[in-house]
Formats: C-alpha cells, structure tokens, sequence
C-alpha cells in the first residue's frame, strides 16, 4: 500500500500555493506582507497538524498548513489594512508604524508624548491616541501591549517606575476611546530594551518611547 511521503519543503510549498491566491489583488506582490502571513501560518499550521494527526502525519500536515496559510492570510490582509488607515490619520510624523506581517508597532517618542519627568500624556498626542483607539474599535479581533521605555539616564529602579506610569497613561487614553481594558496588557521595560545607542542624545530620544503593539488573532 503506497503511503503519502511529504517533506518540509512540499509542506511550504502548499502554504505558499494557498498563499499566492488568497488575495490576488494583494498578495500577489513579491513580499507582501499579506503573502509572509500566509506563509508564516503555513508553516505552523503543517507543524501542528504532524503532530495531532499521528495516523497520518502526512494529511494532517497539509491540512494544518492549508488551515494555517488561510489563518495568516486574513491576518496580514487586516494588518495591511489596518497599516494603511493609521498612516493616513495620524497627525504627529513622529509615530512610527511597522508592520512585521504578523503584528503592527507604533512608537510614540516620549518627547512629543511627554514632558520631561512626567507621565501625562500631552495634548498634542491625545488626538492620535484617540485616532488608534477609533483604528482599535473596528479592528476587535487583537490583542494590544502597551510598552513604555526609558533611556539609561538616571537610577535604573526610577526609570522602571517612570515607564510602567507611562505606559499606564498611553493605556488610559486608548480604553477611553472604547477599546476594552482586558484587551490590553500593559508593560514596563524601563531602560532593558533600547533599540539605539544610550551614548548620543539622539540615540536617547529614541530609546525614550511607549510602544502600542497590535497583534491579531485568528477569528
């Protein structure tokens, strides 16, 4: 009886297939990130399928990637999405978005968030908080952190403190606007996570952030 031989490279190559046809309009465009979501869950989806199927790794592998490459293409079509509208409301240049294909980051500096020592959010941020709150609304299916972030100025306990109230602060701001709280989890980083030099000016004011993190879950 001929048994179904499937290697991990005939695996990724369903999820790619399924991938490629989501969405033509979108995905279809050389590294997409509608396309890398497609694939991502492909490849987790052929993994766990293996695994629970142990009668028929093979099947169960396909199926657990056809299941997973649809999965990460809604994902990465809402991420695109959702990238898009924040980029054209937005207000502040400032705030950067990234979108990873399977999560988006938006980094608000401190400086234009905050006054120095201070853990109110300023007027001029509210209205793009308020606007990310709006994006969050309609855009349930998610799950948000808010990470807040020093530079390595000062007592490394202080600057823990000073970025869990600011990360609180963001975190406020964003339930008022009617997202859930318990969609939320709030972090402090303190000084642990830079993504620059704490050496230059410059690279302290981008140290010196709260994250908002938005990662989508499967429906």
């Amino acid at each position: 009886m001929m048994q179904m031989k499937l290697t991990t490279a005939g695996i990724v190559a369903a999820a790619l297939g399924l991938g490629a046809c989501t969405d033509p309009a979108t995905i279809g465009t050389p590294g997409s990130k509608t396309q890398k979501g497609a694939v991502l869950g492909g490849i987790i989806g052929a993994g766990v399928g293996a695994i629970a199927n142990d009668s028929d790794r093979g099947l169960g592998a396909v199926t657990g990637a056809l299941v997973g490459a649809t999965a990460g293409g809604v994902i990465g079509n809402q991420l695109d999405a959702q990238e898009r509208e924040l980029r054209q409301t937005l207000a502040n240049d400032g705030i950067t978005i990234v979108n990873t294909g399977d999560r988006l980051i938006l980094s608000f500096p401190n400086d234009l968030t905050f006054a120095t020592d201070s853990a109110a959010v300023a007027p001029a941020v509210q209205g793009d908080l308020r606007r990310v709150a709006d994006s969050l609304v309609r855009y349930p299916n998610s799950t948000i952190q808010v990470i807040g972030h020093t530079d390595s100025d000062g007592d490394a306990g202080y600057n823990q403190g000073l970025s869990e109230r600011r990360a609180n602060a963001v975190a406020s701001q964003i339930q008022a606007g009617g997202v859930p709280y318990h969609r939320m989890r709030i972090i402090g980083r303190g000084e642990a996570q830079p993504v620059a030099s704490n050496l230059t000016p410059e690279g302290k004011a981008r140290n010196r952030r709260v994250e908002v993190v938005v990662i989508p879950q499967a429906a």
